[in-house]
């Protein structure tokens, strides 16, 4: 198991930029694959982003391919998202997950990302 704890959420104009941060605790943090996700109100969780334990495989879905960019740090115990040229339909909760990409088992408590238009 793993502790994950999101941050870096907050308000920011459209067309602006926000780098989020997910600091993970256990001894296992660099064996896991790294995602996020993000829900918005009244829609289900989406997958954004995920990052392979080394790092050098990444995977994004195509609404922020391009304009999002995901990376982690094991020796920091931490994964990023970089959101630029944000918009307003990217406001939602974002959430750090941790796993395989076909089952995340660890889950963050999501940090708020507003994008005002």
């Amino acid at each position: 198991q793993v502790q994950l704890v999101e941050s870096g959420g907050g308000l920011v104009q459209a067309g602006g930029s926000l780098r989020l941060s997910c600091a993970a605790s256990g001894r296992t943090f660099s064996s896991y694959t790294m995602a996020w996700f993000r829900q918005a109100p009244g829609k289900e969780r989406e997958f954004v982003a995920r990052v392979n334990w080394r790092g050098g495989s990444t995977v994004y879905a195509d609404s922020v391919k391009g304009r999002f960019t995901i990376s982690r740090d094991n020796a920091k115990n931490t994964v990023y998202l970089q959101m630029n040229s944000l918009k307003a339909e990217d406001t939602a909760v974002y959430y750090c997950a941790a796993g395989k990409p076909e089952s995340y088992d660890n889950w963050g408590q999501g940090t708020q990302v507003t994008v005002a238009s």
